[in-house]
């Protein structure tokens, strides 16, 4: 795998360019701040009428309806939802945009299952920050940099890895970008945040949360046990990995750690996250949950009301409000 920063990339490449940002949500608006300090001067923001339409135009950025946007762009950055993108590039974008210009992806999902099915002309990459929007632009304004992926899908016009480049690094992913796939990024992507980052931490929270309350035990611990202290916890194995977070707790606790993990996260476990990935690399995820929205969202809204409706909601509701510390 190789890895490249900012020393690689020709920052005026990307300056020179027209570009269009499709979308000014939490990617969208940091790629827009951020190309723009970083001195391309021609930003343009298409959106439909809403909050973020209106928050771009506060920003000083030019507005436009989505197809008005791209008639001119040499780059359109598809800063949309992956269940919205299809339709919009199919009604919006792909009949004005110009011949030879780049379709850029945040994130690889619509491409790689086949929602989307760019136009042969077009040069096709990907420039995706390793984090939210909000960790990009604040690194971006504070001079530390961040981490990104990119990839080249389709390079129509011979300059697509050069443009790919010089946009991470405009965006202020110089720190480090590593060249992949669009494959091995939507399917990574997708299998951590269902087995540990959004799926199996907050799971196993709730879980850990019922064993206490049922076992007689004050909501109040369990919350704190089970889900407060897990930042502290995270937060070591962000700057330091697994065994640097070892190293700042407890004997007691690491042994713990050593004893019971294992029993927890077990063979059934394993094999239970293979059947997962299973399902992602084959297309049934992403077919599912497609489905799901065209079926106006009905079973996902259900699950959304069930998971905040958990006592561990009310509970940390409560609880935080004596941490006002914790909105800083």
């Amino acid at each position: 795998m190789t890895i490249y920063t900012a020393k690689d990339a020709d920052p005026d490449f990307v300056r020179s360019k027209r570009i269009a940002i499709i979308g000014y949500g939490n990617q969208g608006h940091a790629h827009a701040l951020n190309l723009r300090d970083s001195g391309a001067k021609h930003v343009v923001i298409g959106s439909r009428p809403g909050a973020s339409r209106d928050k771009a135009q506060a920003d000083g950025f030019p507005v436009l309806s989505n197809a008005e946007a791209v008639q001119h762009a040499d780059i359109v950055v598809l800063g949309l939802p992956d269940e919205t993108m299809p339709g919009i590039y199919a009604a919006d974008l792909a009949p004005g945009m110009l011949k030879n210009a780049a379709l850029v992806f945040i994130h690889g999902f619509a491409l790689h299952f086949g929602f989307i099915r760019p136009r042969e002309d077009l040069d096709v990459i990907m420039v995706a920050p390793a984090g939210p929007g909000r960790a990009l632009r604040e690194n971006y304004v504070n001079g530390d940099g961040y981490i990104g992926l990119f990839a080249v899908q389709r390079d129509v016009t011979g300059t697509a890895k050069k443009l790919a480049l010089s946009y991470g690094a405009a965006i202020g992913c110089g720190a480090g970008l590593i060249e992949t796939t669009f494959a091995e990024e939507t399917e990574t992507d997708l299998f951590g945040e269902q087995t540990v980052l959004c799926g199996g931490s907050a799971e196993l929270a709730r879980a850990a949360f019922d064993t206490l309350v049922e076992a007689g035990y004050a909501p109040e611990l369990a919350y704190f046990e089970c889900l407060h202290q897990l930042k502290l916890l995270v937060d070591l194995m962000h700057t330091r990995g697994p065994a640097g977070m070892y190293k700042a707790i407890s004997n007691t606790a690491e042994y713990g750690a050593y004893r019971t993990g294992p029993r927890v996260i077990d063979s059934h476990v394993r094999e239970e996250m293979k059947r997962v990935l299973a399902d992602i690399r084959s297309g049934k995820f992403a077919k599912e949950w497609m489905d799901e929205n065209a079926r106006g969202q009905t079973q996902f809204r259900k699950m959304r009301e069930i998971a905040a409706a958990h006592p561990i909601e009310s509970v940390g509701e409560r609880l935080r409000r004596l941490m006002p510390w914790l909105k800083r």
